[in-house]
């Protein structure tokens, strides 16, 4: 693993920040470190605020959509709310329909199937909207690159609004609005929200016309908050402020499916890590494994009683999922082994018979393996479908569109993305990837790397720290957790290996000429024992943490990585 410490930032910013803030030098370098560099900076970031939130009507085709959408109240029009199949899609479509509800009867709710429809807004469901008199379709978290689907609507009279966040291709949808922060010709002030994000700006704009306020919108930010986590956008301005307040809804007074499904997993408290590790893999599990309908009834259900059969439901998907998981993978594994042969720049491995809905989760885990760009294919119809997944640093996206050939379809992002083609092409395909990013890749981007914000002793961890490091909360890309690196760490004596086969590593650690004693964990960390033992000096990256056991509540070292 690499270790970059990141550069010292300016010293009169810092020096400005601590004297505006009355913070220590650490505090104040974290805060610069973050583009936080006045008083009324800081301010927004410990202190978000609804009112924070930008006017939804500065992105493109807004007042168009609310038009559109007021006309179809006015003349009690059948409005259908399709979403994607994932958690992003689900929570989306389960905002969306929720408010629309609170002003018409004439809504429904349409997720595709993952295996009979795939990704994105498909002729299927047109069909359905046709044959059931729906005039209008409000697309959320898809969409942006439909454009024949979006052609096809038309020619049979239905309206189509979407509201997307993924990037355009080179033209959009001939739809009534197309909402995408990502458009090039949207001026709106935030390109990173989510799919449900921009479900929410247009709710906020069609309340907005009622005479609401996003203070009155809160009861859909654990929607918002969810899809933030789980889709891993940056939580930085707008998202940070959604995330936020999305987080105590969660935990305070969540709606009655998030309710059912975060009760059965008995946490006091919720993170967005929880989110990611707990709430989304749940949501997920029901369209890969079943449908994504179960997640949306779920989201929208409002007896407990219902609810809590329905979480139970979605348990059980996920523990089939978390089943196909391993053993996919480990077939996987298996073949990337046999492969060994020559070195290569991309993992891509496929098996007709992988379930579909799970390799996605099986291309992270084989990116945190070899940490090299992934592609997972499976069997879908008479067609190949993959998952991607990339390293830090890559763009796979743009390795996809310079293998445009040989693909039939492809949406996704930088890091994530998904497509399909024929199985005649998939030998050149997986030539060409490899081609195309062994042309482009850092050699870097290679090799793992842990970004340290500072170097720190250990007699510089107190509590007083570590409570202004939880108010940097809510973390996730663009405001990750603060990573600190010690030198000259030695072993108290009591490093040993825990867990099931040893796996983990935990280890009280001291530093010459200070006085204080951590705890420090480091998961999946059993077989570097040796660097610590007999007490030999060694060098340690880690984050802040605190442990509870048995009602005592202390600080702990979470180690990303050691070295002698």
């Amino acid at each position: 693993m690499r270790w970059t410490l990141k550069p010292k930032p300016d010293s009169n910013k810092v020096e400005v920040i601590k004297n505006a803030l009355k913070v220590d030098e650490i505090t104040a370098a974290l805060l610069v470190q973050r583009g936080i560099e006045n008083y009324d900076q800081a301010k927004l970031f410990f202190r978000p605020s609804l009112s924070d939130l930008h006017n939804p009507f500065l992105m493109k085709d807004m007042d168009i959509a609310v038009a559109r959408i007021e006309a179809a109240f006015l003349q009690n029009e059948n409005i259908l709310v399709y979403g994607d199949y994932d958690v992003d899609g689900t929570t989306s479509v389960a905002l969306m329909s929720s408010y629309l509800k609170t002003r018409t009867d004439n809504v429904a709710t349409y997720i595709p199937d993952r295996y009979d429809e795939g990704y994105g807004i498909s002729y299927k469901g047109i069909d359905f909207a046709n044959d059931n008199s729906f005039s209008l379709i409000i697309a959320l978290d898809c969409g942006v690159k439909a454009i024949d689907k979006v052609k096809y609507a038309k020619e049979k009279g239905i309206d189509f609004i979407i509201c997307d966040h993924h990037r355009p291709g080179e033209s959009i949808p001939n739809a009534i609005a197309v909402l995408d922060p990502k458009r090039e010709d949207c001026n709106y002030p935030y390109k990173e929200l989510c799919g449900c994000g921009v479900g929410f700006k247009l709710v906020q704009a069609l309340a907005f016309k009622e005479g609401k306020t996003p203070e009155d919108l809160t009861e859909y930010l654990d929607l918002v908050a969810t899809a933030i986590g789980a889709d891993i956008v940056p939580i930085t301005g707008e998202n940070r402020v959604l995330a936020y307040f999305g987080l105590q809804v969660i935990n305070q007074n969540p709606r009655i499916g998030i309710k059912a499904l975060i009760a059965q997993v008995k946490k006091k408290e919720f993170t967005i890590t929880d989110v990611v590790f707990i709430v989304a893999p749940r949501i997920n599990a029901a369209g890969r494994m079943k449908h994504g309908n179960y997640a949306v009834t779920l989201l929208i259900e409002e007896d407990y009683a219902l609810a809590e059969e329905y979480a139970s439901e979605i348990e059980t998907f996920n523990t089939d999922r978390r089943e196909a998981d391993k053993q996919i993978t480990e077939e996987a594994l298996k073949q990337i082994e046999e492969q060994k042969e020559q070195k290569r720049f991309t993992t891509v491995v496929y098996n007709e018979t992988w379930h579909k809905g799970v390799i996605g989760i099986v291309a992270s885990r084989l990116t945190e393996t070899y940490y090299r760009p992934t592609l997972v294919f499976t069997k879908s119809g008479n067609m190949l479908a993959a998952s991607a997944r990339s390293v830090s640093g890559f763009d796979v996206y743009n390795a996809l569109e310079g293998c445009a050939e040989y693909i039939e379809q492809f949406g996704g992002h930088k890091y994530a993305a998904g497509l399909t083609l024929k199985e005649e092409n998939y030998q050149s395909f997986k030539n060409k990837f490899e081609a195309v990013v062994k042309d482009t890749i850092d050699a870097n981007s290679l090799v793992p790397e842990v970004r340290v914000d500072y170097k720190i002793d250990l007699n510089q961890i107190d509590a007083r720290l570590w409570r202004i490091i939880r108010q940097f909360a809510p973390f996730g890309p663009g405001n990750m957790t603060p990573v600190f690196m010690t030198e000259n760490l030695l072993d108290t004596g009591y490093g040993k290996c825990v867990g099931e086969e040893d796996k983990h590593l935990r280890v009280t650690v001291t530093q010459r000429d200070t006085n204080n004693k951590f705890v420090c964990i480091g998961f999946g960390m059993g077989d570097k024992i040796d660097l610590v033992s007999n007490r030999k000096p060694f060098d340690a990256v880690y984050s802040i943490d605190e442990n509870e056991w048995q009602g005592r509540v202390s600080l702990q070292l979470k180690l990303r990585d050691i070295k002698g």
